[in-house]
């Protein structure tokens, strides 16, 4: 019986361990030995011919003016025939008829789907420039379509879109300027923080592009925006005028040097009469020393301009009004040496109490009762070597009232003491019981 079923189990065995095209599979299970890397896959001859067949199907419609009809044509090859070498040419038409029906984000979204399924295509530069054509639409002010109703422009979708290019192809040719419209997108929306950043990223990134000049520019424009919009907003003004002068330093022979020579014009301008301002508020609220830090601030940066000689006249006057000491910068009173000293560990106590690990001043604790225990030694003083008496000189055996004390070197030994008495010594041997 173990003989014949034995003989049954061999051939099954060998016929399901081979790796052949004809390898039993039962219920999905594979064969010992066999790859188990997933095969590449691969259109056959004939769906390539059947996809073939329909690309020129669909063109013949599209070129006849049938643009529904072609669309879906081409949509059922992209879907059905996906790894045909028809697919991303189908895909490109997708997106061509689209554009031309009007429905320009839908187009947008298929080009996009071309650049997520065949980065390496052949057609891959006409969509990204397809794409660009798009945006640069809705950055011009192409209405938003919603439900196909038009609305107002979006921006908001232009920046989406160059920042898909972007990160779709961050070193295709037109990357550069995709990231520089992001920045005017930003600009039309209201957002001049973020336009700032895309800016930057552009002469960041792409430093030897061209357009990394008009992005220099353009961040000192912005800034030169912000600081028109404000106030009183030094900062920005400053912000301003230094990237004016690093574009002219970076771009001489730039068109654009007139205007930004022009724009630190102004903005000085602005900042002269911002500080003279500022002088004015503090010489008239009386805090005349506040008001002098300001104009000799005019005399410093603008020495020449009339700003800067109504500062000199007035610093004249002041001091002939209050006297000099007065307007001098510095504390308001000497410190004698014992408040300097006072002030010095004050700020050393701050510093102390600033530490990670301060926990806080000492505390001294009240003294414990007195229990009778001896008491541990806690105080600093208490602490110290411990120093042993001397050893002791007479002869501990001696009676130390007979004033007998041991000849000679302490440390020999004792004479021999007499042996003990009979009484006193046990006899070697019990004695023996009467028989």
């Amino acid at each position: 019986m173990r003989k014949s079923a034995l003989i049954l189990a061999i051939p099954l065995a060998a016929l399901l361990a081979t790796p052949s095209a004809g390898a039993v599979d039962l219920f999905g299970w594979k064969p010992f030995g066999a790859d188990k890397k997933a095969v590449t896959k691969s259109a056959t001859p004939r769906e390539e011919a059947a996809a073939a067949d329909d690309l020129r199907r669909g063109e013949a419609l599209e070129n006849q003016g049938s643009l529904s009809s072609a669309l879906k044509v081409f949509r059922q090859i992209a879907k059905s025939y996906e790894l045909t070498a028809a697919a991303p040419k189908a895909q490109l038409h997708v997106g061509h008829i689209l554009a031309r029906q009007g429905d320009y984000d839908t187009a947008f979204k298929a080009y996009t789907e071309y650049t997520t399924k065949y980065p390496r295509g052949t057609d891959f530069d006409t969509v990204m420039q397809a794409q660009f054509n798009i945006a640069k639409m809705y950055l011009g002010g192409q209405k938003t379509k919603i439900l196909g109703v038009r609305l107002g422009p979006s921006y908001k979708r232009a920046e989406e879109m160059f920042g898909e290019i972007v990160k779709r192809a961050p070193f295709h040719h037109l990357a550069p300027t995709a990231q520089f419209n992001v920045g005017q997108a930003l600009e039309k929306q209201g957002n001049p923080e973020g336009a700032i950043a895309a800016y930057k990223e552009v002469i960041t990134r792409y430093a030897g592009d061209p357009v990394a000049d008009d992005a220099q520019y353009q961040l000192g424009y912005v800034r030169y925006r912000v600081a028109q919009d404000g106030s009183n907003d030094q900062a920005a003004r400053q912000q301003a005028r230094e990237s004016f002068e690093e574009f002219v330093n970076r771009h001489p022979r730039s068109e654009k040097v007139p205007q930004a020579q022009q724009n630190i014009k102004v903005l000085t301008g602005a900042e002269i009469k911002g500080t003279l301002g500022i002088a004015k508020f503090y010489d008239k609220t009386k805090n005349y020393k506040a008001a002098v830090v300001y104009y000799n601030e005019l005399l410093r940066n603008a020495p020449g301009s009339p700003e800067s000689e109504l500062a000199r006249k007035r610093i004249g006057e002041l001091k002939n009004l209050v006297g000099a000491d007065v307007l001098r910068a510095g504390p308001e009173k000497a410190q004698s040496g014992e408040m300097a000293l006072e002030h010095r560990r004050a700020q050393a106590r701050v510093d102390v109490a600033s530490r990670p690990d301060f926990n806080g001043p000492y505390i001294p604790l009240p003294p414990l009762p007195d229990d009778g225990r001896p008491k541990l030694r806690t105080t600093p003083g208490a602490i110290g070597p411990v120093t042993e008496p001397a050893l002791p000189t007479g002869d501990p055996l001696q009676d130390p009232l007979g004033g007998r004390t041991r000849p000679g070197n302490p440390l020999l030994p004792l004479p021999t003491l007499p042996p003990l008495t009979d009484d006193l010594n046990p006899s070697p041997e019990p004695p023996k019981k009467d028989q």
